[in-house]
């Protein structure tokens, strides 16, 4: 899988570049400073990466990058990362869309993830993509809540989990859009 977006090429990680996907989630996570958010108790490490699903990262040298596990029978984004001086510009997006094709060609119907709900970056990003607040969760992510608050994270901010619906259009991947009522495959 390597698709091109803007300056970069999203792809799938090498083994060799897990040490420096961590990095990013360290420097991307310093932005949290901004709305009082911080420091976390838990980050991922390259041996949970190596353990993931699939992990794409943005670039030929990854700035960006979405670790996968897959959660009550969905791709599960576990972790999003843009380096700060590389944010706002359709990497996360491009990532997140990347997800969705990689999700519809195994066979998922749904992507889900766990997020902050006040933050912009974090479930208003998300709602703009297509996903909506699951007021309703699945076993596995329940159980995923309840290692968030046990790990202090909803005492940083609320959270909540979302889930994105994937559209097929014919056998191509996935359009990362929402289902809507009347859509029919093309």
């Amino acid at each position: 899988m390597s698709k091109t977006s803007g300056d970069w090429s999203i792809r799938v990680a090498t083994l060799g570049e897990l040490p420096r996907l961590v990095e990013i989630e360290l420097e991307s996570d310093s932005i949290f400073a901004e709305v009082g958010i911080g420091p976390f108790q838990y980050d991922c490490s390259a041996a949970q990466l190596a353990a993931a699903a699939i992990v794409l990262v943005a670039g030929k040298a990854p700035v960006g990058f979405v670790s996968v596990e897959v959660v009550d029978d969905a791709a599960h984004i576990w972790q999003l990362s843009v380096l700060p001086s590389m944010q706002r510009q359709g990497i996360g997006r491009a990532l997140v869309a990347a997800v969705c094709d990689w999700a519809a060609a195994e066979g998922y119907i749904a992507v889900t993830l766990t997020t902050f709900r006040d933050v912009p970056w974090n479930a208003p990003f998300y709602e703009k993509l297509g996903f909506v607040e699951l007021r309703e969760l699945t076993p596995s992510l329940a159980d995923i809540r309840r290692r968030e608050r046990e790990v202090g994270d909803d005492a940083l901010g609320a959270r909540i989990a979302m889930r994105l619906e994937l559209c097929r259009r014919g056998n191509a991947a996935a359009d990362p859009r929402p289902a809507r009522r009347g859509d029919t495959p093309a």
